[in-house]
């Protein structure tokens, strides 16, 4: 009997153990799914970052460490009326200025972000905004830049004051955007220009035949490929890539005509770059001037809100993207 029912508490021990273990399993899985739910929907944010009180923050903290303490109390009850002051103002009123960075390479990457916090941007503006594209680019593929240049457009074609400071470099694809500003203001050392095209290839030819290799290319279409890497080129090919190269120069400087007009294009567009003050005197550029001395004077009857579009990226996408990046540099540095 004592058998009987050990084997029984036995046998409902087991069963119990059973089904908890599948409770437990049941509510890993929920977890599991809400979790990967919760992380779905911040897979993508926007940050919106307001830089005039970031300002105030770090110039409260000199002014916390250098005035005497009686000085800093009468600050800070100033600081806290002006606040208030700034609160019941009307919202409409306050005109803000809404600053978009963009750091390019070869492909344009961030073109997408891009795209994003220019749809957002447009279906928010009001009358009195006006917007700053800090923009560090060397330039890169045609296509990709063309979309770039072509978002900063919808800014414009809106009606929407668009500033574009350039503190490092906006040369080839990076003019192509910059051009499309109301307004192009650069530091004194800035690359600006580079308006031209490039193409490069190497080509192993040669060394495959060397070794007896053979390398086959079929198409359907007379200049499908003009120039291959590892086929054996021809001159006709060479000609070919030439009048494609001149016919995405024309439709450059097309671009860069269309935007400013009064440049001399004979004198710009040979694919040269140039600095800061004779950039301002080819008429590349309209000021001397850095985007943070830019901010800090339309701080002063302005808000100014940052706009930063995040994607979630598997660790890998990260990898595959740093690695694209640093060579992406390499060559853009290569070239400059």
């Amino acid at each position: 009997m004592m058998t009987l029912l050990l084997e029984s508490l036995f046998d409902y021990g087991l069963f119990l153990a059973k089904a908890l273990t599948v409770l437990a399993g049941v509510a890993v899985l929920i977890l599991l799914v809400f979790r990967s739910r919760q992380t779905g929907e911040q897979r993508e944010h926007l940050e919106i970052t307001d830089l005039k009180d970031r300002y105030r923050s770090l110039t409260f903290a000199i002014k916390e460490f250098s005035l005497p303490k009686k000085e800093l109390k009468a600050l800070v009850k100033a600081e806290r009326k002006r606040e208030k002051e700034r609160e019941k103002a009307s919202e409409d009123a306050t005109k803000r200025l809404f600053v978009i960075e963009f750091n390019g390479d070869i492909r344009a990457s961030e073109v997408g972000a891009l795209r994003v916090l220019v749809t957002a941007l447009l279906m928010e503006a009001r009358e009195g905004d006006q917007v700053l594209v800090r923009l560090d680019n060397a330039g890169g593929m045609v296509s990709e830049h063309g979309l770039a240049a072509s978002q900063l457009a919808r800014i414009r074609a809106k009606g929407i004051p668009l500033t574009v400071a350039v503190d490092k470099v906006a040369a080839s694809g990076g003019y192509l955007m910059a051009c499309v500003a109301n307004r192009i203001i650069a530091a004194p050392f800035a690359v600006v220009g580079s308006i031209g095209v490039l193409a490069e290839l190497p080509n192993f030819h040669r060394l495959l035949d060397r070794y007896g290799v053979d390398f086959e290319l079929h198409t359907a279409g007379e200049y499908k490929r003009t120039l291959t890497v590892f086929g054996e080129n021809t001159d006709e090919g060479r000609e070919k890539l030439r009048e494609q190269l001149e016919e995405t120069h024309r439709l450059f400087k097309s671009f860069v005509a269309e935007n400013r007009p009064s440049l001399d294009l004979e004198l710009v567009a040979t694919g040269e770059y140039w600095h800061g003050q004779r950039a301002v005197e080819l008429g590349l550029v309209d000021e001397i001037q850095t985007s943070d001395d830019f901010l800090l004077s339309a701080s002063q009857d302005m808000e100014l809100l940052k706009l930063k579009y995040r994607a979630h990226k598997k660790p890998i996408e990260r990898l595959i993207s740093s690695v694209r990046g640093a060579l992406d540099q390499a060559l853009t540095s290569w070239h400059r």
